[in-house]
């Protein structure tokens, strides 16, 4: 719930901080990488990672996007996330954290459908079963971000 909060906090100082400065920023052209910091999930370690961002700028805008994310020790969650000493041992578990992967994929999607490096926030919503990806994915970007800004 902290992270949560702070998660909040963080993204509305962002927010005033935009808003001060006229809202609008210009990026420069390129490919950046972004990465989140290690989040911590649930009490069972459900969502424990980070998230890395890779987005292309043109123009101006968000062209191509694409969003992975990884355990706290480096490994990506893919094909095995959710098996247990690489056995589904829970399928339900096993299901569940396939679901989460689909899931955060379409951040990237709808990073790119919006386009608009200023005002993407509110073009992206959460998706059920991969909430923790979100919180992952938004503070990626913002990081790749601050590397295209044009200062």
């Amino acid at each position: 719930m902290k992270r949560i909060i702070a998660v909040c906090l963080s993204i509305m100082l962002i927010a005033a901080l935009l808003c001060a400065c006229g809202g609008s920023k210009n990026y420069k052209d390129g490919t950046y990488t972004g990465q989140s910091q290690i989040f911590k999930g649930d009490e069972e370690g459900n969502g424990d990672g980070y998230g890395v961002v890779t987005l292309t700028i043109k123009d101006n805008a968000i062209t191509a996007c694409e969003f992975k994310t990884y355990e706290p020790d480096g490994t990506l969650k893919g094909d095995d996330y959710g098996k247990v000493d690489g056995e589904i041992k829970n399928e339900d578990y096993y299901h569940k954290a396939q679901q989460a992967i689909k899931g955060s994929a379409k951040y990237a999607e709808m990073l790119v459908t919006s386009g608009n490096p200023n005002t993407f926030e509110n073009d992206i919503d959460a998706i059920s079963g991969a909430t923790f990806s979100y919180d992952q994915f938004i503070d990626a970007v913002y990081d790749a971000l601050s590397k295209a800004a044009e200062k």
